[in-house]
């Protein structure tokens, strides 16, 4: 299966026994989703405890959640939420971490679904429970010292996936504003194309090589709490990049310590 499938696809295959993932908002799933979709409320994707709660969760909740979900090995996974990527990426980032890399995204997510005309079901949908005991992949992973012994090697850096104002300091959601040094910026919007219903943009790929966030360099993404930057993970990804990771800690921890650097721009 290739990693972004368009809804006309999806919707042909509504009978297979794929898992249909919607990482949209409690209430939104209750209201309408996609027929035979599983909710995974975002909350569940965090581990919710200090110091930084946005974190993985542990090994634990991984267990308990690929449990309720059925999470066979060979399973198909299909991914959607509701504002364009980000819960759905992240969902996607937690799957590669536990070794089941057969997902993909549904392009536009429920957006594209809905406005463009497809069905909708507010059943409420639990699969069969199965035990599973996950195996934590930690490639997939970076960590604050990850980070700060990457500083300044060729070949390493920062996709900053925050807005600009936060980027440059102009607006603080931690003890510290500004940016990890040498960091790219690239906000998760700018992959998503309004005019198409959130998908991804057809020219993301040349997008990111004028930056120089390239194929070739060892990519950390991040943004506040690694939700945003589930959708930089996910474009990477599917665009084929092999060498991105992502930092769950986010600006939550780096901007809430008082041992890592940070810049502000002019």
């Amino acid at each position: 299966m290739p990693q972004t499938i368009e809804p006309e696809t999806l919707q042909k295959h509504l009978d297979d026994d794929w898992l249909i993932l919607d990482l949209c908002n409690d209430q939104n799933y209750t209201r309408e989703h996609i027929p035979g979709a599983v909710h995974v409320s975002p909350r569940e994707l965090l581990c919710g405890h200090p110091p930084v709660a946005n974190r993985l969760p542990e090994k634990e909740q991984l267990d308990a959640l690929a449990t309720r979900l059925g999470l066979a090995a060979d399973r198909q996974v299909v991914l959607y939420d509701d504002e364009g990527g980000g819960w759905a990426g992240r969902m996607a980032w937690t799957l590669d971490v536990i070794g089941h890399h057969h997902w993909s995204y549904l392009n536009g997510g429920f957006t594209a679904w809905r406005n463009e005309g497809y069905p909708v079901e507010n059943k409420i949908n639990s699969p069969e429970p199965r035990p599973q005991t996950v195996v934590i992949d930690t490639s997939w992973i970076a960590r604050t010292n990850d980070i700060m012994t990457g500083l300044g090697r060729p070949g390493f850096v920062i996709w900053d996936a925050r807005s600009r104002s936060e980027f440059d300091g102009r607006r603080a959601v931690a003890l510290r504003a500004g940016h990890i040094p040498g960091a790219i910026h690239c906000e998760w919007t700018e992959l998503m194309d309004p005019a198409r219903n959130l998908r991804i943009r057809d020219d993301a790929a040349s997008y990111l090589e004028k930056t120089g966030l390239t194929r070739n360099r060892d990519i950390v993404t991040h943004c506040q709490s690694h939700h945003r930057s589930g959708f930089t993970y996910l474009v990477a990804r599917i665009l084929g990049y092999s060498r991105i990771r992502a930092y769950d800690g986010s600006w939550a921890e780096w901007g809430n310590r008082n041992d890592t650097p940070v810049e502000v721009s002019e």
